[in-house]
């Protein structure tokens, strides 16, 4: 991570002020992962109870959490061929297979929204990311700071894993895949499986519609159960669920074994086993540490390593400007 900061720092990116960086990025992508580790294991819960019954409480949730991590130090010991790219290729199949089973059931819904939702999101996306005057508390702390807290706890880990799987890529080939592509599938995906959970809420139609969003973590089971095949999508929801979040432990453990390593992409596989082992026990203890608040506990170990960090980045752009800036310009 440090390497970005060689245009403003020169030499001095390979001393104390380096390892400030690396420090930081570490730690924003330890809690962010576990911030994302104990939502998901949450989710999974929910969902495993919805669909079998089980109880949902902290027991069931270590559980998941214990599963993923032993999943994903599988899979970071085969490495990124071997382990992340089967598993990740894993996650789209299923993800794309849920999308568009929903998106069959609620064709009129799905198709219907698409428009919509873009045209709110390019007129709401100033106004509500604005802090000043604002009046909508609830909104403003959980979407505005935790949600921006979180993604830039995750920017190190993502930033350096999508770095190292572009090498060779041209800018403009860079931004389109990872920019302008996912942003284009995010906006089917949220009209989708959005537009079908405000159709309901408003045309009062099953449990979301009589009683509104009582549990976050349940909302898409209960979505489903008014569809058709709901317990069917309710389990590959489940299974989706996992595999996203063992792809998300794999890939951000190698980036972390990679910065404590000093760049090293081929450091010990004991190593990419401690980090990945890290990652389950700090979400393990957030959880255990926030008991019914578990949520406001997971929020806070993402704002408080993301806020330090939100500096890093500012330098960081102005450090990649000076040193895209060296570069000659390919027409």
């Amino acid at each position: 991570m440090r390497s970005v900061f060689y245009p403003i720092l020169g030499d001095r990116a390979w001393g104390w002020a380096g390892h400030i960086v690396d420090i930081l990025a570490v730690l924003a992508t330890l809690f962010g992962l576990a911030t994302s580790l104990g939502l998901g294991a949450q989710q999974a819960a929910s969902g495993i109870h919805h669909v079998f019954g089980i109880d949902a409480g902290i027991g069931l949730q270590i559980i998941v959490i214990a599963v993923v991590t032993l999943l994903a130090v599988v899979s970071v010991v085969r490495g990124i061929d071997g382990g992340v790219k089967v598993i990740s290729n894993i996650n789209m199949v299923v993800a794309f297979l849920l999308l568009i089973l929903v998106a069959i059931i609620g064709y009129s819904v799905t198709f219907s929204s698409l428009g919509n939702t873009l045209l709110a999101y390019a007129e709401n996306i100033i106004p509500l990311s604005n802090p000043h005057g604002r009046e909508d508390e609830a909104w403003f702390q959980g979407w505005t700071v935790f949600y921006w807290a979180w993604w830039i706890s995750w920017s190190p880990f993502v930033g350096m894993f999508i770095a190292r799987v572009s090498k060779g890529r041209t800018v403009r080939e860079f931004m389109t895949a990872v920019l302008l592509v996912p942003t284009a599938v995010t906006l089917v995906w949220m009209s989708v499986f959005g537009g079908m959970a405000i159709d309901q809420v408003i045309n009062k139609v099953g449990e979301l519609g009589t009683q509104g969003l009582t549990d976050v973590s349940l909302a898409m089971f209960q979505m489903f159960d008014v569809l058709p095949m709901g317990t069917l999508l309710s389990v590959i929801a489940v299974v989706l669920v996992l595999v996203f979040f063992i792809t998300s432990s794999d890939s951000g453990s190698l980036v972390i074994d990679s910065i404590t390593a000093g760049g090293k992409v081929d450091a010990p596989v004991l190593q990419r086993v401690f980090w990945a082992f890290m990652e389950g026990a700090i979400a393990v203890a957030l959880l255990w540490i926030g008991g019914t608040e578990a949520i406001q506990a997971l929020q806070a170990g993402a704002i408080s390593t993301a806020l330090p960090f939100t500096f890093v980045l500012l330098l960081m752009c102005v450090s990649l400007l000076m040193g895209m800036g060296t570069e000659p310009r390919k027409r």
